[in-house]
C-alpha cells in the first residue's frame, strides 16, 4: 500500500483532533461538574465558520483586523477543534462566593459568570494544546473562533467556546502573526 503524504497528514489531524476531544472530556472539572462539550469541523463547515468570522470582522471596525487575519489562518488549516463551555453555575452555595455574590443564584440572577466556568474551560484548554504540541501539530487557541461559533450557534447551550485550528504544514500558519 502506498498512501501519499498529504492523505497521511490530514488522517493524523483528524485523529488527533478526536483525541483532543477525549482529553478535553477527561480533563478535571470543578466539583465534578461537566459543562464542556466540543466539536471537530473540516471542509464545508470550517469554511461557514472562517465566513463568519470574518463577517463579524467587517461589522466591528478596525478590531476586525484580528478576525480577518484568524480567519486566513483557519482556511490554512485542516481542521478545528472547538470547545465550550456552558454558563451555569455549581450550586456550591455561599460557601464559594469567588463570583463576588453572596451565592449561586445571586450569580445567576444577575446574569453573571460561575468562575468555575472559565476556569474548566482554561484547564481544558491546557490538556489539549498540550495533547496537540506532544503530536507536533501546529495550532493556536482562538477566541475569534470561538465567537464565530458561538455566532452560529454550533455548539448550543455552550456559548463560551473557544476555538484551536490545526496544521501541518512546512510553515506554521500562526506563527509570523
Amino acid at each position: 500500500m502506498f498512501i501519499e503524504s498529504q492523505k497521511s497528514e490530514s488522517q493524523a489531524v483528524l485523529n488527533l483532533a478526536y483525541s483532543v476531544c477525549a482529553a478535553v472530556r477527561t480533563a478535571p472539572k470543578a466539583c465534578r461538574i461537566d459543562h464542556l462539550e466540543t466539536a471537530v469541523l473540516t471542509g464545508e463547515d470550517k469554511k461557514k465558520l472562517a465566513d463568519e468570522m470574518r463577517r463579524i470582522g467587517g461589522c466591528i471596525g478596525e478590531d476586525g483586523i484580528h478576525f480577518f487575519r484568524d480567519a486566513g489562518n483557519l482556511d490554512a488549516s485542516e481542521a478545528v477543534v472547538l470547545i465550550g463551555a456552558k454558563y451555569e453555575a455549581r450550586g456550591i452555595g455561599k460557601m464559594c462566593g469567588l463570583c463576588r455574590f453572596d451565592d449561586c443564584s445571586a450569580c445567576c440572577g444577575m446574569g453573571a459568570v460561575c468562575v468555575f466556568t472559565p476556569l474548566d474551560l482554561g484547564i481544558a484548554l491546557g490538556s489539549a494544546v498540550a495533547l496537540i504540541a506532544d503530536n507536533r501539530v501546529d495550532n493556536r487557541i482562538m477566541f475569534t473562533v470561538g465567537k464565530a461559533a458561538s455566532s452560529l450557534g454550533l455548539l448550543g447551550e455552550y456559548e463560551l467556546i473557544m476555538g484551536i485550528p490545526l496544521s501541518v504544514s512546512g510553515k506554521s500558519p500562526f506563527f509570523d502573526r
